[in-house]
């Protein structure tokens, strides 16, 4: 695919976007608008009488009639299956009432399921419900359950080497396996628990989504936890991860909530461009997961700065003063490692209102790097939309 072919799926709603510029100096153009064509990531998918299944560079999973199966990052199992189900049909069912404590929340029969639309790095499930599925084939192993309207009870069975805890703050349970740690979070109305059972369930009020991430072992430091924290209480609502697989640049897009649009766009061989658009004009945090090869032209994570509009973004010293900047005077940046030797970094930038802004990333000691520059407009590139449906990805036959 030609990216000419990518901006027929492109939906463009109304007048307020976003423009994130992220640092790739190893990159061409060229490079770039190859991503947007014919990749040459492994991703293959396969279908039979009881199901589908999609294998990616970093996730694999298989449906069958009612819940997507042998989910897994990074080549280990994180959870057996998953399943879906309207609160309504399952207590009608099950011949529990409304007030019944999400523990005893079991045996969720789960929608008839289906993949409904692809692209190089996510995968959209549909159900015969309201609720749909979306898997992101990137090293965090990004799973959402979107409620998509409608109140839903999601059932999580663990991998027989897994088990899950409830974290006391409530916000989050933790599933360790072998040598991975996930973490599931509600974004919106509801709550994510551990069922009698032992397995993960939760509560979807309508316009919720369940996120789960994913994390090499060690790797969930108090920087991850935050960024859970951001995602549940609605702070966060997306998370673009940008890298380079096969010698060819790859982005993908999670949004947690309804009320946001995202796309990717990159624009030459050092930006990688980002434009989102809110229903409302309220400020959001975005955060930008850029690997190894994406922040190779800055000397470190700590060369990165930010501007809005043309005019530098304050670098914020602490989470707060992040949070702060939404609804204030002024966007701020935060840039945070998961490790030393880890070269990836995240830029979370608090966009303080939503209009017409354009914000840049990029190295500090970058040629010509007066980031008060005008951004060209968009440009060929690699270009990945997460729309709020799922017609408007590309669907593989």
């Amino acid at each position: 695919m030609v990216p000419s072919e990518l901006e027929t799926v492109m939906s463009r709603r109304t007048a307020i976007a976003l423009a994130v510029v992220v640092t790739t100096a190893m990159l061409t153009a060229a490079a770039v608008g190859g991503a947007a064509g014919a990749s040459t990531q492994e991703t293959t998918q396969s279908s039979d009488a009881e199901g589908e299944a999609y294998a990616g560079t970093h996730v694999a999973f298989e449906t069958s009639n009612t819940a997507v199966t042998n989910y897994s990052v990074g080549g280990e199992t994180v959870f057996e299956n998953v399943s879906v189900t309207s609160q309504s049909d399952h207590e009608s069912e099950m011949g529990i009432g409304s007030s019944t404590g999400l523990s005893a929340v079991t045996n969720v029969s789960g929608l008839g399921l289906e993949l409904s639309a692809q692209t190089d790095t996510r995968v959209e499930i549909a159900s015969e419900g309201s609720a749909t599925m979306s898997a992101h084939d990137t090293e965090r192993g990004i799973l959402t359950v979107d409620a998509g309207g409608e109140s839903q009870y999601v059932e999580v069975a663990l991998a027989e080497e897994s088990n899950a805890t409830a974290e006391s703050d409530g916000e989050a349970v933790v599933v360790e396996s072998e040598s991975r740690t996930g973490a599931f979070v509600v974004a919106g109305d509801g709550e994510v628990s551990v069922n009698d059972e032992g397995d993960v369930t939760a509560d979807l009020g309508g316009d919720s989504t369940l996120v789960f991430r994913s994390y090499d072992d060690g790797e969930r430091d108090e920087a991850a936890k935050t960024q859970e924290r951001l995602i549940a209480n609605g702070t966060a609502t997306a998370e673009v991860y940008a890298d380079e697989q096969d010698g060819e640049r790859v982005a993908d897009v999670a949004t947690y909530g309804e009320d946001i649009a995202v796309e990717t766009q990159a624009e030459s061989e050092q930006r990688l461009e980002m434009t989102a658009e809110r229903a409302q004009s309220e400020g959001t945090v975005i955060i930008a997961s850029v690997s190894d090869a994406a922040v190779a032209g800055a000397e470190s994570a700590d060369d990165l700065e930010v501007t809005v509009d043309g005019e530098a973004a304050a670098e914020a010293s602490s989470y707060s003063e992040l949070e702060g900047a939404i609804g204030g005077d002024q966007s701020r940046y935060m840039v945070t490692q998961s490790g030393e030797a880890d070269a990836s970094a995240d830029v979370l930038i608090a966009v303080n209102h939503f209009s017409e802004r354009d914000v840049a990333v990029q190295s500090a000691s970058a040629d010509g790097g007066a980031l008060g520059d005008t951004v060209p407009g968009f440009g060929v590139g690699v270009s990945v939309v997460t729309l709020l449906s799922a017609a408007a990805a590309r669907v593989h036959g």
